[in-house]
């Protein structure tokens, strides 16, 4: 019989309550997404083996292999733990897959099975192996092709394939936050970072109007949507907060130009704290890389993570921009040939070590309480679902 071998590794360093809570939290979600993509199927759960069982496993490895805290996933076969059935699926499994020619080795490992060692279960398979496909050798350290076989006393699986998966803890483990998602590449990856980690997510925009170019606000919302791909089953909300009045002011007092870009920042954690109350969340998130531009020097950071209320999670505090990138490719929010995405209100030289003093003067010309309290009184609300947006609603 064919099923999907799921894999979870950090779950096992957990007590044994958080470690039954945690794996329950998973087989929910690995639900969720399975009934998003309309595949039947039914557990099977033994002594750290979770099985998935239906009609179209190939289907079910696919979607399984997108949920947080899965290590990887595979299509295996089903036997009992009898060397001839071990044997038989071992055999079955290479048709079509061990070619003439090629090399190829058994893994071979038992628990609470007697009767023989894993060393003779590779052997004794490995030969029948062998005995049915003419012209292949067995290469135990570089082979072509591997067959992996699990003895168990509740049955055997045999499989040649691992498909990997996030990892990480299921979601919903860790409370809610609120992410700020741009249209860039920095912050979709500090999102789906906070997700893996086991955070549900409630994503927050800041639209800048004029002061951006006419395709950020879509960009953002594409990345909220691609994201909604890695929590299959559930609705992925986020805020969209007008911050177009914050640059009007801004413009219209004449703040210093070379401040802007931290007051800018200071009024995304204003904005956000708000809402990371509103949301019954745990705190606020951001895509900031240490030193990668000027608002995220270190002196910069610390001026403005003072105007935060909550606490500030930055994923990506350490990351090379090469990393970053190399996982939003990885995670499909990569985009080769974005369109227009610049800031219209980024000045030439903005300041890299603001004087805390100096911005809450200015801050105080502007009123910046009011400007925060206005842009979060009434924001948009955009649902993504299962890789689409669906209808907008209003908080």
């Amino acid at each position: 019989m064919k099923c999907v071998l799921v894999r979870y590794g950090e779950l096992f360093l957990k007590s044994e309550p958080v470690k039954r809570h945690f794996i329950g939290l998973l087989m929910r979600n690995i639900a969720k997404a399975l009934d998003a993509e309309n595949l039947p199927h039914r557990f099977d759960l033994n002594r750290g083996r979770m099985l998935v069982l239906g009609d179209e496993p190939e289907k079910i490895a696919r979607v399984v292999s997108r949920v947080f805290g899965v290590v990887d996933v595979s299509v295996c076969t089903r036997t009992s733990s009898s060397m001839d059935d071990l044997c038989s699926a071992a055999v079955t499994t290479a048709e079509g897959n061990l070619q003439p020619g090629m090399s190829f080795a058994i893994r071979a490992k038992r628990q609470g099975v007697f009767g023989y060692t894993s060393q003779q279960m590779g052997e004794i398979i490995g030969k029948a192996v062998a005995d049915q496909y003419a012209n292949v050798t067995v290469n135990l350290s570089r082979p072509s092709y591997e067959i992996f076989i699990e003895a168990r006393d509740f049955g055997g699986f045999v499989y040649d394939h691992r498909i990997k998966a996030p990892g990480g803890l299921p979601l919903g483990t860790q409370g809610r936050v609120v992410s700020l998602l741009s249209s860039g590449i920095d912050s979709p990856v500090a999102s789906w970072l906070v997700m893996k980690r086991g955070c549900e997510v409630t994503h927050l925009h800041m639209d800048a109007g004029r002061w951006a170019g006419p395709d950020v606000k879509d960009a953002a919302i594409e990345n909220h949507r691609r994201l909604s791909l890695w929590c299959r089953g559930f609705s992925l909300p986020m805020l969209v907060v007008n911050s177009e009045p914050l640059y009007d002011t801004m413009e219209r007092i004449e703040i210093p130009p070379r401040n802007r870009c931290v007051i800018c920042k200071r009024f995304m954690m204003r904005a956000g704290s708000i809402l990371v109350h509103r949301q019954h969340a745990l705190a606020l998130v951001t895509g900031d890389s240490l030193g990668q531009v000027a608002s995220q020097t270190l002196a910069n950071v610390a001026v403005i993570s003072d105007a935060a209320g909550v606490p500030v999670l930055r994923p990506l505090i350490t990351y090379d921009k090469r990393d970053t990138v190399d996982i939003a490719r990885a995670i499909g929010t990569f985009e080769a040939h974005p369109k227009d995405l610049a800031c219209r209100a980024v000045p030439r030289m903005p300041t890299t070590a603001a004087d805390p003093e100096q911005i809450r003067a200015c801050e105080k010309d502007m009123d910046i309480e009011s400007i925060v309290a206005a842009a979060v009184k009434d924001p948009d609300v955009i649902l993504a679902k299962n890789g689409a947006i669906v209808p907008r609603e209003r908080s």
